[in-house]
Protein backbone atom coordinates (compact mmCIF):
# COMPACT_ATOMS: atom_id res chain seq x y z
CA UNK A 1 0.00 0.00 0.00
CA UNK A 2 1.44 3.36 -1.00
CA UNK A 3 2.38 5.61 1.95
CA UNK A 4 0.32 8.84 2.00
CA UNK A 5 2.36 11.96 1.29
CA UNK A 6 2.70 14.70 3.89
CA UNK A 7 0.68 17.80 3.17
CA UNK A 8 2.70 20.42 1.31
CA UNK A 9 4.32 23.04 3.55
CA UNK A 10 4.21 26.54 2.05
CA UNK A 11 7.10 28.71 3.21
CA UNK A 12 8.36 32.24 2.71
CA UNK A 13 11.79 33.74 3.31
CA UNK A 14 12.32 37.31 4.52
CA UNK A 15 15.85 38.48 3.77
CA UNK A 16 17.97 37.68 0.73
CA UNK A 17 21.52 38.05 2.03
CA UNK A 18 23.83 35.14 2.81
CA UNK A 19 21.65 33.74 5.59
CA UNK A 20 18.43 34.05 3.60
CA UNK A 21 20.07 32.24 0.69
CA UNK A 22 21.03 29.36 3.00
CA UNK A 23 17.39 29.02 4.03
CA UNK A 24 16.23 29.09 0.41
CA UNK A 25 18.70 26.38 -0.58
CA UNK A 26 17.71 24.20 2.36
CA UNK A 27 13.95 24.52 1.81
CA UNK A 28 14.40 23.80 -1.89
CA UNK A 29 16.09 20.48 -1.09
CA UNK A 30 13.21 19.14 1.01
CA UNK A 31 10.36 17.06 -0.35
CA UNK A 32 6.90 18.43 0.27
CA UNK A 33 8.12 21.97 0.92
CA UNK A 34 7.36 24.77 -1.53
CA UNK A 35 8.83 28.24 -1.37
CA UNK A 36 5.91 30.48 -2.30
CA UNK A 37 7.08 33.94 -1.20
CA UNK A 38 10.29 35.95 -0.96
CA UNK A 39 10.88 39.39 0.53
CA UNK A 40 13.98 41.53 0.17
CA UNK A 41 14.96 45.10 -0.61
CA UNK A 42 17.57 44.54 -3.34
CA UNK A 43 15.50 44.18 -6.50
CA UNK A 44 18.13 42.66 -8.80
CA UNK A 45 19.08 40.00 -6.27
CA UNK A 46 15.44 39.39 -5.39
CA UNK A 47 14.56 38.91 -9.05
CA UNK A 48 17.51 36.55 -9.51
CA UNK A 49 16.59 34.39 -6.52
CA UNK A 50 12.93 34.38 -7.49
CA UNK A 51 13.86 33.01 -10.89
CA UNK A 52 16.41 30.51 -9.52
CA UNK A 53 13.92 28.92 -7.13
CA UNK A 54 10.77 29.50 -9.22
CA UNK A 55 9.10 31.45 -6.43
CA UNK A 56 5.66 32.72 -7.47
CA UNK A 57 5.54 35.79 -5.21
CA UNK A 58 8.26 38.34 -4.42
CA UNK A 59 7.98 41.56 -2.43
CA UNK A 60 10.20 44.42 -1.37
CA UNK A 61 8.74 44.51 2.15
CA UNK A 62 7.92 41.81 4.66
CA UNK A 63 4.61 43.45 5.50
CA UNK A 64 3.45 42.94 1.91
CA UNK A 65 4.48 39.31 2.03
CA UNK A 66 2.52 38.61 5.20
CA UNK A 67 -0.49 40.55 3.93
CA UNK A 68 -0.50 38.52 0.71
CA UNK A 69 -0.90 35.34 2.76
CA UNK A 70 -0.81 31.76 1.50
CA UNK A 71 1.90 30.76 3.96
CA UNK A 72 2.34 28.13 6.65
CA UNK A 73 5.78 29.19 7.86
CA UNK A 74 8.48 31.79 7.30
CA UNK A 75 12.20 32.23 7.80
CA UNK A 76 13.43 35.56 9.16
CA UNK A 77 16.94 36.35 7.92
CA UNK A 78 17.23 40.12 8.29
CA UNK A 79 19.03 42.59 10.61
CA UNK A 80 18.48 41.83 14.29
CA UNK A 81 16.23 44.81 15.04
CA UNK A 82 13.62 43.36 12.68
CA UNK A 83 13.51 39.87 14.20
CA UNK A 84 10.90 40.66 16.85
CA UNK A 85 8.43 42.71 14.78
CA UNK A 86 8.44 40.25 11.88
CA UNK A 87 8.29 37.11 14.02
CA UNK A 88 5.52 38.45 16.26
CA UNK A 89 3.43 39.60 13.30
CA UNK A 90 3.82 36.20 11.63
CA UNK A 91 3.03 34.25 14.79
CA UNK A 92 -0.09 36.33 15.37
CA UNK A 93 -1.20 35.29 11.87
CA UNK A 94 -0.77 31.65 12.86
CA UNK A 95 2.50 31.05 11.02
CA UNK A 96 5.46 29.04 12.27
CA UNK A 97 8.71 31.02 12.44
CA UNK A 98 12.38 30.16 12.01
CA UNK A 99 14.57 33.18 12.80
CA UNK A 100 18.27 33.77 12.48
CA UNK A 101 20.25 34.27 15.68
CA UNK A 102 20.31 36.06 18.01
CA UNK A 103 16.64 35.79 18.89
CA UNK A 104 16.41 39.60 19.11
CA UNK A 105 18.32 42.69 20.17
CA UNK A 106 17.73 41.86 23.83
CA UNK A 107 15.84 39.55 26.13
CA UNK A 108 12.85 41.89 26.42
CA UNK A 109 12.18 41.57 22.68
CA UNK A 110 13.01 37.87 22.85
CA UNK A 111 10.46 37.36 25.61
CA UNK A 112 7.80 39.06 23.48
CA UNK A 113 8.59 36.61 20.66
CA UNK A 114 8.36 33.61 22.98
CA UNK A 115 5.08 34.92 24.44
CA UNK A 116 3.69 35.30 20.92
CA UNK A 117 4.69 31.74 20.00
CA UNK A 118 3.05 30.36 23.13
CA UNK A 119 -0.12 32.40 22.61
CA UNK A 120 -0.38 31.29 18.99
CA UNK A 121 0.54 27.67 19.69
CA UNK A 122 3.10 27.76 16.90
CA UNK A 123 6.77 26.84 16.46
CA UNK A 124 9.45 29.49 17.04
CA UNK A 125 12.94 28.18 16.31
CA UNK A 126 16.22 30.11 16.23
CA UNK A 127 19.00 29.13 13.81
CA UNK A 128 21.99 27.95 15.83
CA UNK A 129 23.80 26.14 13.04
CA UNK A 130 27.16 25.51 14.73
CA UNK A 131 25.73 23.08 17.29
CA UNK A 132 24.91 20.97 14.23
CA UNK A 133 28.57 20.60 13.26
CA UNK A 134 29.60 16.95 13.05
CA UNK A 135 32.61 17.47 15.33
CA UNK A 136 30.46 19.13 17.98
CA UNK A 137 27.98 16.25 17.75
CA UNK A 138 30.86 13.78 18.19
CA UNK A 139 32.15 15.67 21.23
CA UNK A 140 28.64 15.84 22.68
CA UNK A 141 28.45 12.04 22.52
CA UNK A 142 31.78 11.74 24.35
CA UNK A 143 30.75 14.13 27.14
CA UNK A 144 27.25 12.63 27.52
CA UNK A 145 28.77 9.15 27.80
CA UNK A 146 30.97 10.29 30.69
CA UNK A 147 34.13 10.39 28.60
CA UNK A 148 35.58 13.33 30.53
CA UNK A 149 33.83 12.71 33.83
CA UNK A 150 32.21 15.76 35.43
CA UNK A 151 33.16 18.92 33.51
CA UNK A 152 34.37 21.69 35.81
CA UNK A 153 35.89 24.21 33.38
CA UNK A 154 35.25 25.02 29.74
CA UNK A 155 36.21 27.70 27.26
CA UNK A 156 34.59 28.55 23.93
CA UNK A 157 35.53 31.25 21.46
CA UNK A 158 35.07 32.63 17.99
CA UNK A 159 37.90 34.96 17.07
CA UNK A 160 38.71 36.86 13.89
CA UNK A 161 41.63 39.05 12.96
CA UNK A 162 39.92 41.39 10.49
CA UNK A 163 36.29 40.39 10.50
CA UNK A 164 34.06 43.30 11.42
CA UNK A 165 30.97 42.53 9.30
CA UNK A 166 30.16 45.37 6.94
CA UNK A 167 32.14 48.04 8.78
CA UNK A 168 29.84 51.03 9.18
CA UNK A 169 26.63 49.07 8.56
CA UNK A 170 23.77 48.10 10.88
CA UNK A 171 26.11 45.54 12.48
CA UNK A 172 28.04 48.34 14.20
CA UNK A 173 24.95 50.23 15.46
CA UNK A 174 23.72 48.94 18.86
CA UNK A 175 20.17 50.19 18.23
CA UNK A 176 20.00 47.94 15.16
CA UNK A 177 22.21 45.00 16.13
CA UNK A 178 21.87 44.87 19.91
CA UNK A 179 25.64 44.59 20.33
CA UNK A 180 28.91 43.68 18.64
CA UNK A 181 30.70 40.31 18.36
CA UNK A 182 29.34 39.05 21.69
CA UNK A 183 25.78 39.28 20.31
CA UNK A 184 26.75 38.32 16.76
CA UNK A 185 29.20 35.42 16.98
CA UNK A 186 29.69 35.04 20.72
CA UNK A 187 26.11 33.83 21.01
CA UNK A 188 27.10 30.88 18.80
CA UNK A 189 29.99 30.00 21.14
CA UNK A 190 27.68 30.37 24.14
CA UNK A 191 25.06 28.16 22.50
CA UNK A 192 27.28 25.25 21.55
CA UNK A 193 29.18 25.44 24.86
CA UNK A 194 26.04 25.19 27.01
CA UNK A 195 24.71 22.52 24.64
CA UNK A 196 27.89 20.46 25.04
CA UNK A 197 27.84 20.85 28.82
CA UNK A 198 24.25 19.64 29.11
CA UNK A 199 22.47 23.00 29.49
CA UNK A 200 23.69 23.96 32.98
CA UNK A 201 22.11 27.01 34.60
CA UNK A 202 24.25 30.16 34.53
CA UNK A 203 24.15 31.76 37.97
CA UNK A 204 26.47 34.76 37.46
CA UNK A 205 28.52 36.51 34.78
CA UNK A 206 31.48 38.86 34.81
CA UNK A 207 32.31 40.38 31.43
CA UNK A 208 34.44 42.98 29.72
CA UNK A 209 34.09 44.58 26.30
CA UNK A 210 36.67 46.49 24.28
CA UNK A 211 36.35 48.76 21.26
CA UNK A 212 39.89 49.42 20.09
CA UNK A 213 40.13 48.81 16.35
CA UNK A 214 36.70 49.43 14.84
CA UNK A 215 36.43 53.09 15.88
CA UNK A 216 39.69 53.72 14.01
CA UNK A 217 38.41 52.11 10.83
CA UNK A 218 40.49 48.97 11.35
CA UNK A 219 39.36 45.38 11.46
CA UNK A 220 37.36 45.11 8.25
CA UNK A 221 38.27 43.43 4.98
CA UNK A 222 36.87 42.73 1.54
CA UNK A 223 35.08 39.58 2.67
CA UNK A 224 33.23 41.20 5.55
CA UNK A 225 33.03 44.85 4.48
CA UNK A 226 30.42 45.17 1.76
CA UNK A 227 28.83 48.55 2.45
CA UNK A 228 29.99 52.14 2.61
CA UNK A 229 30.21 53.63 6.07
CA UNK A 230 26.87 55.05 7.18
CA UNK A 231 26.92 54.35 10.93
CA UNK A 232 29.53 55.19 13.54
CA UNK A 233 31.25 52.23 15.20
CA UNK A 234 29.33 52.12 18.49
CA UNK A 235 29.71 48.50 19.62
CA UNK A 236 32.57 46.42 20.98
CA UNK A 237 35.04 44.64 18.73
CA UNK A 238 36.14 42.14 21.42
CA UNK A 239 34.40 40.68 24.47
CA UNK A 240 35.26 38.20 27.18
CA UNK A 241 32.80 36.74 29.68
CA UNK A 242 33.38 34.53 32.73
CA UNK A 243 30.26 32.52 33.58
CA UNK A 244 29.66 30.76 36.89
CA UNK A 245 27.53 27.65 36.39
CA UNK A 246 25.24 25.89 38.81
CA UNK A 247 27.17 23.16 40.59
CA UNK A 248 30.45 25.09 40.63
CA UNK A 249 31.71 24.73 37.07
CA UNK A 250 32.85 27.76 35.07
CA UNK A 251 32.74 28.74 31.40
CA UNK A 252 34.80 31.36 29.60
CA UNK A 253 33.42 32.88 26.38
CA UNK A 254 35.54 35.00 24.00
CA UNK A 255 34.23 36.74 20.90
CA UNK A 256 36.27 39.01 18.66
CA UNK A 257 35.61 40.60 15.29
CA UNK A 258 39.03 42.27 15.21
CA UNK A 259 42.12 41.32 17.19
CA UNK A 260 45.82 41.18 16.35
CA UNK A 261 46.12 37.40 16.06
CA UNK A 262 46.67 34.87 13.29
CA UNK A 263 44.80 35.56 10.05
CA UNK A 264 42.39 32.61 10.02
CA UNK A 265 39.21 32.61 12.07
CA UNK A 266 39.20 30.29 15.09
CA UNK A 267 36.14 28.50 16.46
CA UNK A 268 37.07 26.38 19.47
CA UNK A 269 36.00 24.61 22.63
CA UNK A 270 38.04 23.20 25.50
CA UNK A 271 36.70 21.27 28.47
CA UNK A 272 38.41 19.92 31.59
CA UNK A 273 36.65 17.20 33.53
CA UNK A 274 37.32 14.95 36.52
CA UNK A 275 38.23 11.99 34.30
CA UNK A 276 39.43 13.61 31.10
CA UNK A 277 39.41 16.60 28.85
CA UNK A 278 38.76 17.49 25.25
CA UNK A 279 39.75 20.13 22.74
CA UNK A 280 38.14 21.16 19.47
CA UNK A 281 39.81 23.64 17.13
CA UNK A 282 38.23 24.70 13.86
CA UNK A 283 40.41 27.07 11.88
CA UNK A 284 39.88 28.98 8.65
CA UNK A 285 37.12 31.06 7.12
CA UNK A 286 34.86 29.66 5.94
CA UNK A 287 35.34 27.02 8.58
CA UNK A 288 36.55 23.54 7.70
CA UNK A 289 33.73 20.96 7.70
CA UNK A 290 35.55 18.99 10.39
CA UNK A 291 37.94 20.51 12.90
CA UNK A 292 40.71 19.04 15.02
CA UNK A 293 39.07 17.12 17.85
CA UNK A 294 41.01 15.33 20.59
CA UNK A 295 40.00 13.68 23.84
CA UNK A 296 42.52 13.40 26.68
CA UNK A 297 42.05 10.63 29.21
CA UNK A 298 43.89 7.75 30.84
CA UNK A 299 43.58 4.04 31.40
CA UNK A 300 45.43 2.05 34.05
CA UNK A 301 47.47 5.09 34.92
CA UNK A 302 48.66 5.65 31.35
CA UNK A 303 47.65 8.30 28.81
CA UNK A 304 44.85 7.01 26.58
CA UNK A 305 44.20 10.04 24.38
CA UNK A 306 42.25 9.52 21.17
CA UNK A 307 40.66 11.26 18.20
CA UNK A 308 36.91 10.60 17.87
CA UNK A 309 35.62 10.16 14.35
CA UNK A 310 33.42 13.01 13.13
CA UNK A 311 31.53 13.54 9.92
CA UNK A 312 30.80 16.96 8.38
CA UNK A 313 27.72 18.58 9.87
CA UNK A 314 24.74 19.96 7.99
CA UNK A 315 24.72 23.60 9.19
CA UNK A 316 21.67 25.50 7.87
CA UNK A 317 20.43 22.41 6.04
CA UNK A 318 20.09 20.75 9.43
CA UNK A 319 18.52 23.84 11.01
CA UNK A 320 15.83 24.10 8.35
CA UNK A 321 15.18 20.36 8.25
CA UNK A 322 14.74 20.26 12.04
CA UNK A 323 12.34 23.22 11.84
CA UNK A 324 10.25 21.53 9.15
CA UNK A 325 10.25 18.28 11.13
CA UNK A 326 8.98 20.12 14.23
CA UNK A 327 6.22 21.83 12.24
CA UNK A 328 5.14 18.55 10.66
CA UNK A 329 5.16 16.76 14.03
CA UNK A 330 1.92 18.51 14.95
CA UNK A 331 0.49 20.57 17.78
CA UNK A 332 1.41 18.02 20.44
CA UNK A 333 5.10 18.94 20.12
CA UNK A 334 4.94 22.57 18.99
CA UNK A 335 5.08 23.77 22.58
CA UNK A 336 8.56 22.24 22.90
CA UNK A 337 9.77 24.68 20.22
CA UNK A 338 8.81 28.08 21.63
CA UNK A 339 12.19 29.85 21.38
CA UNK A 340 12.82 29.69 25.13
CA UNK A 341 16.31 28.21 24.75
CA UNK A 342 17.38 31.12 22.53
CA UNK A 343 15.71 33.53 24.96
CA UNK A 344 17.91 32.15 27.73
CA UNK A 345 20.96 32.86 25.57
CA UNK A 346 19.73 36.45 25.18
CA UNK A 347 19.26 36.82 28.93
CA UNK A 348 22.86 35.73 29.47
CA UNK A 349 24.18 38.10 26.78
CA UNK A 350 22.20 40.97 28.33
CA UNK A 351 23.75 40.18 31.71
CA UNK A 352 27.21 40.18 30.13
CA UNK A 353 26.70 43.64 28.62
CA UNK A 354 25.38 44.94 31.96
CA UNK A 355 28.41 43.49 33.72
CA UNK A 356 30.77 45.15 31.24
CA UNK A 357 29.03 48.52 31.53
CA UNK A 358 28.95 48.54 35.31
CA UNK A 359 32.24 46.65 35.82
CA UNK A 360 30.75 44.15 38.26
CA UNK A 361 29.51 40.61 38.47
CA UNK A 362 25.84 40.21 37.56
CA UNK A 363 23.77 37.38 39.01
CA UNK A 364 21.01 35.81 36.95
Amino acid sequence: MEKPQAEELRVGVVGIGWAGQQHLKAYDSLDGVRIVSLAGMEQDLRDSLQAEYSIPNAFAGWEEMLEHGGLDAISVAVPTFLHAPIAIAALELGLHVLSEKPIARNAVEGQAMVDAARAAGRVLDIAFNHRRRGDIKALKEVIDAGGVGRPYYAKASWLRRSGIPMLGSWFTNPALAGGGPLADIGVHALDYALHLLGEPKVVAVSATTHSELGPRGRGGNDRYTAMATSHAFEVEDFASAFLRLEGGATLLIEAGWATYRETDDLLDFTVYGTDGGAELKVQGAPFAPVGQLRVFTEKDGENADYVPSALPGRAHDGVVEDFVTAVRAGASVWGEHDGSLALYRAQIIDACYLSAREQREVRL
